[in-house]
C-alpha cells in the first residue's frame, strides 16, 4: 500500500485529473488516514463520516470567529480590503454566522421560509418544469444544465423571493461569479470577479428592498423587509446576504445536482430502469443524488475552543478544518458499498445539506424541485441517453458539470 505522503501528492485541487473523477483518491485517503494536514491550505482534513458528521455539529467549532476573537487575537489577517464588496455579501450570511447572531437570524428568516410556503410553490414549480421540459422535446438533443436545470432553479427562486424573471441572467452570472471565492485555490483575478459580482449584487437587492418597502407583496423579500418577533425585525445588511445566501446556494445546489445526478443515470442504464419502470420513486432517488456526486465536496469550520480532538489529533484554537464531504459520502464505515450508485439506497441521513445549526434552510424546497424535475424527465424521455461526455468544472469545492448534453 503506498505511504501516506504518496496519497496526499495525489490530493492536488487543481489538478484536472482528480476533478473528473476524485473518488478514487478521496477513498485512498480516507483510508489511509482519517485525518491530515494540508501545508498548502493550512488545515485539519477531515475524511471520514462519522468524524465530519460530528465537526458539523460540535459546537466548539464554528463558521466564523469575529463573533469571539479579533483577527489578531485569533492569529489571521485582516479581511483583504481589496474584496470589501464579498466581505459584505458575506457578513449577514447564515452561512457564515454563530449564536447569537445565527440564532436570531435563522428564527426570523423561519419565519417566513416556512415549510408551507415551500409546499405552496408545488404548482408553480411543476408549471416550470413542464414549460421548460416542452422546450427541450422540440429537440432532439438537449443540455439538462443550460437548457434546464439553470433557467428552472432561477425561476422558481425568483418567483419565491419575488424577484422579475427578467434579472434572472444577472443573477445567474452574479452567482456563478461569486461562489468561485470559495475555492482553495482561487487567484486574485477570480477574487476580483467575485467582489465585482457581490458589489452588483447588493446594489440590486438594496433597490429590490426599497421597492418591496413601497408595493408590498407576500413574497420572501417583501416578507422579510417586514418580519417581525417580539419587536425584533432584520436590517437591510441582513436583507441583503440573507436574499443573496438564498439564491447562491439554492440555485448551485440544485443545478449541480441534476447535473451530476443525471450523469450517473446515464452510466448507469440499470439505475435508470429502474425509475423508468416506477420501481424507486422519485423522492427517493434525490437522497442517492445527493450523495453519489457531491455537489459541495468541502466545508470548513474554525476551532474556537480548546480540548477539541478529532481523530486522535488534538487541534488546537485558531486552527481550521476542512472536511471533505465527497469522501465522507463514499465511506464505507456508514454506508454500504458506497461506491456503488443505489438509485432506491434512500438514505437522507447523508451530510448533502450539512448539519448542526447551519444544516441548509432551503433543504425542503430543494428536495422539492429535485424530485419534481426527476419524475418529470422521467416520464417525458423514458428513453434518455448521453450524446456526449460531459467535462466538469475546473473547481473543486463546488463540483458541477460545463453542460450534460441528452438525447430523448
Amino acid at each position: 500500500m503506498p505511504a501516506p505522503d504518496d496519497h496526499l501528492a495525489r490530493f492536488d485541487v487543481s489538478d484536472l485529473d482528480l476533478i473528473a473523477d476524485p473518488y478514487p483518491v478521496l477513498n485512498e485517503i480516507r483510508e489511509a488516514m482519517p485525518i491530515f494536514w494540508n501545508d498548502t491550505t493550512n488545515q485539519w482534513v477531515l475524511t471520514r463520516f462519522d468524524d465530519i458528521s460530528t465537526s458539523l455539529r460540535d459546537r466548539r467549532m464554528g463558521r466564523a470567529y469575529s463573533h469571539r476573537f479579533t483577527d489578531a487575537e485569533f492569529g489571521r489577517p485582516a479581511p483583504d480590503p481589496r474584496w470589501a464588496s464579498f466581505h459584505a455579501h458575506e457578513r449577514w450570511s447564515l452561512l457564515a454566522l454563530e449564536p447569537p447572531d445565527h440564532t436570531r437570524l435563522r428564527r426570523l428568516v423561519q419565519k417566513v421560509f416556512t415549510p408551507r410556503a415551500v409546499a405552496l410553490l408545488a404548482d408553480d414549480i411543476q408549471a416550470v418544469s413542464d414549460r421548460l421540459l416542452d422546450e427541450c422535446a422540440e429537440r432532439s438533443t438537449f443540455d439538462l444544465l443550460g437548457d434546464y436545470a439553470q433557467p428552472f432553479s432561477v425561476e422558481v427562486i425568483c418567483s419565491m423571493l419575488g424577484i422579475p424573471v427578467a434579472d434572472a441572467r444577472s443573477l445567474l452570472d452574479w452567482s456563478h461569479s461569486i461562489v468561485k471565492m470559495y475555492e482553495l485555490d482561487a487567484d486574485d483575478a477570480t477574487k476580483q470577479a467575485a467582489d465585482r459580482a457581490a458589489g452588483e449584487f447588493i446594489a440590486f437587492t438594496q433597490d429590490l428592498i426599497a421597492h418591496k418597502r413601497q408595493h408590498p407583496d407576500d413574497l420572501l423579500v417583501s416578507e422579510l423587509a417586514r418580519v417581525e418577533d417580539e419587536g425584533d425585525t432584520l436590517t437591510e445588511p441582513e436583507i441583503v446576504s440573507t436574499t443573496m445566501v438564498l439564491l447562491e446556494a439554492g440555485h448551485e445546489a440544485t443545478v449541480n445536482t441534476l447535473g451530476n445526478g443525471f450523469r450517473a443515470l446515464m452510466h448507469h442504464p440499470d439505475e435508470w430502469r429502474r425509475l423508468t419502470a416506477g420501481e424507486v420513486d422519485a423522492k427517493a432517488a434525490v437522497e442517492e443524488l445527493l450523495r453519489f456526486d457531491s455537489p459541495l465536496q468541502l466545508f470548513e469550520r474554525w476551532v474556537l475552543d480548546d480540548g477539541v480532538e478529532i481523530a486522535g489529533q488534538q487541534i488546537d484554537v485558531g486552527q481550521e478544518i476542512a472536511m471533505l464531504f465527497g469522501s465522507a459520502q463514499r465511506d464505507p464505515r456508514r454506508f454500504v458499498e458506497p461506491d456503488r450508485f443505489d438509485i432506491g439506497r434512500n438514505d437522507p441521513s447523508h451530510i448533502g445539506f450539512g448539519g448542526g445549526i447551519h444544516f441548509c434552510i432551503g433543504a425542503p424546497l430543494a428536495r422539492l424541485e429535485l424530485a419534481t424535475s426527476i419524475a418529470n424527465i422521467v416520464a417525458r424521455f423514458p428513453t434518455l441517453t448521453l450524446a456526449a461526455e460531459p467535462r466538469y468544472h475546473p473547481t473543486f469545492v463546488i463540483r458541477g458539470l460545463e453542460e450534460l448534453m441528452l438525447t430523448a
